[in-house]
């Protein structure tokens, strides 16, 4: 039971990782400068506790089905879902940063082309978390 609810834990967050990739990055690209930066702030700063807090929960998830299957495929899938902390620690907070130092008057062609970098690095995250639900579902079987 804790498996198949890791599963759906997962795949919600690949869910809603994916959702910012495929609807709210490009909605948010056809703004002019300064409310596409605003929107991304505003985002960014709602969705990261939430995103952050879940990504523990599911790895914690992964880790129970492990121990209680003794199947180590969901240690991957946890691991896999847990990776995105430091991900995001080391490789996606140095942007995360620089777009908060920005005030929404002074966006300009360089903010839009770091939340454009920042929309490919987060596809990582999405991508973390599709492997972690195929692992998951492997352990299923």
């Amino acid at each position: 039971m804790i498996g198949e609810l890791a599963l759906i834990a997962a795949a919600l967050f690949a869910g809603a990782a994916i959702v910012i990739n495929v609807a709210e990055q490009p909605a948010r690209l056809s703004l002019a400068d300064g409310p596409m930066l605003l929107e991304w702030q505003n985002s960014y700063n709602r969705a990261a506790p939430m995103q952050g807090g879940l990504a523990l929960a599911f790895f914690i998830l992964g880790c129970i089905a492990a121990w209680q299957t003794k199947d180590m495929r969901w240690l991957a899938g946890a691991i896999l879902m847990l990776a995105n902390w430091p991900y995001t620690l080391f490789v996606i907070k140095p942007t995360n940063d620089r777009l908060h130092a920005i005030r929404p008057e002074q966006a300009d062609a360089s903010s839009r082309a770091m939340i454009v970098s920042w929309g490919y690095l987060h596809a990582v995250r999405s991508g973390l978390s599709l492997v972690a639900c195929v692992a998951y579902l492997w352990a299923m079987h």
